[in-house]
């Protein structure tokens, strides 16, 4: 009698086995049957920001043959976004970003990118699928084909967004200023996710607040005088003088910001000169400026623009020869709404089980254009998502010395596209079910 109640009470906390969607089954089968071929084709044709005009016409005829979808081409510049109405109810926002950057790929895969492309600066670059976004566009194909098969169990209206420009954070402010939210049903809530490499397949991860810092590209122009290499004295050297605001911006971060207010100040490229011995008139630096609070960013922006200022003084510049300080591009914070995370997080957990759900932990400070669709100010609740790109056996690997796994922007950047696809596509149709449900 004693051993048939202990195994009684063993059977009660036995963990339960969470039954797979009834859908998963079916998303496997749309990838094998269509979405892989798919995701190859953009993954081997990449284009640049505000370039992706191939990518856009492939997904505006691929929501157009779902059935349901009236799409619309053209907004914001190569944007596009497909309506798909199913009566009464809330409307939803499902987001996926489409450009590449301009990286040669160096994955060694069999699909790999040999395409070039002249972008919107007029440079002839390599073009890689470097960040994923072949994954985003795939899987948003893969959910409105399950939407457009469950329409029994939803009710509302879903806006797809195929969003241009995302890495030059551009693409989401230039489809808002196209009527984004007047041309079509304004959203009850937004939508999207990001492949992660840092992130095990079969995963999803989301804040309950930050999910992505501000980003800023910030160009300083530094003038100089011209003068021959020998004869320093008879110039005003503009590579001494950015060398100088180099060393000096590491200086706001480490001494001006609060030590427990992350921020990052980082010189990407510096170009000046010409030839050895010539000292030349002009040098340029690209500057990326992160933050995670609106405060910090404005503190970063303006005390950049005192410094570089500041040290041309220093250096004996005349006030028409002052460096020169713009701000070329810029996303604020990408904040989930706390109630609607909490919400939809448990949405996950009940859809992929508790091991498919990772707490959210913030690792770098990457930005999202997707900020702009959620601003306080226009009042659409936002949820972004991350969807685990790298197998578990790769993690394991490096953990014993072997390979690392690649970061997003690296030309060895890799992910296994079909588990990316398919938890992809299998968490944003539980998502919106969720949010439509009658």
């Amino acid at each position: 009698m004693r051993l048939y109640h202990l195994l009684i009470a063993a059977a009660c906390i036995t963990t339960p086995v969470l039954a797979k969607p009834d859908y998963e089954a079916a998303v496997q089968a749309d990838y094998k049957a269509s979405l892989a071929a798919l995701f190859d084709d953009f993954h081997r044709n990449p284009e640049l920001s505000f370039k992706e005009t191939r990518t856009a016409a492939i997904m505006a005829k691929q929501l157009r043959a779902i059935g349901g979808v009236v799409v619309t081409e053209g907004v914001g510049g190569t944007g596009v976004v497909g309506v798909m109405k199913n009566g009464a109810g809330p409307v939803v926002l499902v987001r996926a970003d489409m450009d590449g950057l301009p990286v040669e790929e160096k994955s060694g895969l069999a699909n790999a990118s040999k395409v070039h492309q002249i972008g919107i600066d007029g440079v002839n670059n390599p073009v890689m699928h470097a960040c994923g976004h072949d994954v985003h566009i795939t899987s948003m194909i893969g959910t409105a084909k399950r939407l457009a098969a469950m329409k029994d169990r939803w009710k509302g209206t879903v806006v797809f967004i195929v969003q241009p420009a995302e890495e030059r954070v551009g693409g989401a402010k230039a489809m808002l200023e196209d009527g984004l939210y007047t041309r079509f049903p304004k959203p009850d809530y937004a939508v999207a996710f990001h492949v992660s490499s840092a992130l095990e397949t079969g995963k999803v991860s989301a804040s309950e607040s930050i999910q992505y810092s501000s980003a800023d590209s910030v160009d300083i122009i530094v003038h100089g005088v011209g003068a021959h290499g020998a004869a320093p004295h008879t110039g005003k050297d503009p590579v001494y003088i950015a060398s100088q605001i180099v060393i000096a911006l590491q200086g706001i971060v480490s001494r001006e910001v609060m030590p427990l207010s992350p921020a990052v100040i980082t010189v990407g490229a510096f170009h000046a000169g010409l030839k050895h011995n010539i000292i030349s008139d002009r040098a340029d630096l690209q500057v990326t400026v992160r933050a995670n609070d609106e405060e910090t960013r404005a503190q970063l922006l303006k005390a950049i623009e005192r410094i570089a200022k500041g040290v041309g003084r220093t250096a004996g510049l005349p006030e028409k020869l002052l460096p020169e300080v713009r701000v070329s591009e810029g996303t604020p914070t990408t904040i989930n709404d706390t109630a609607l995370a909490r919400r939809l997080n448990a949405v996950m957990i009940e859809t992929l089980g508790p091991q498919g759900f990772e707490p959210f932990e913030q690792t770098s400070m990457g930005a999202e254009d997707f900020a702009y669709f959620v601003q306080p100010d226009l009042k659409v609740p936002g949820y972004y998502f991350g969807v685990g790109g790298t197998p578990k056996a790769a993690f394991d690997a490096e953990a014993k010395g072997g390979p690392a796994v690649p970061s997003h922007h690296s030309p060895l950047f890799k992910i296994d596209p079909e588990p990316s696809v398919v938890t992809g596509t299998v968490a944003m149709t539980a998502v919106v079910l969720d949010l439509l449900k009658p």
